[in-house]
C-alpha cells in the first residue's frame, strides 16, 4: 500500500505561475492609471508606450493562463 505524503494544495510550479499572472493582472490595470497621466501631461509618445506595454502584458497574462491550466490538468507541461 503506498500513501500520499504530498501535502502541497498547489505544486511550486502552480504557485509560480499563479503568482506571474496575479502580477500581469495588476500590471494591466495599474498601467490605466498611467495611460490617464501621461494623457494629462500631453506625451502623446508615452501614451502610446504605456498602452502598448500594457498590451504586451495583456498577451503575457494570457499566455501564462494557458499554461497554468495545462499544468493544474496535467501536473505539468
Amino acid at each position: 500500500m503506498t500513501t500520499n505524503t504530498n501535502t502541497q494544495a498547489l505544486s511550486d510550479l502552480e504557485y509560480d505561475l499563479l503568482t506571474v499572472l496575479k502580477n500581469k493582472s495588476e500590471a494591466v490595470q495599474v498601467y490605466n492609471t498611467y495611460i490617464l497621466d501621461a494623457q494629462q501631461s500631453g506625451s502623446q509618445p508615452c501614451v502610446e508606450l504605456l498602452k502598448q506595454l500594457q498590451q504586451e502584458d495583456m498577451q503575457h497574462a494570457q499566455r501564462v493562463r494557458q499554461h497554468l491550466q495545462e499544468v493544474m490538468q496535467k501536473g505539468k507541461m
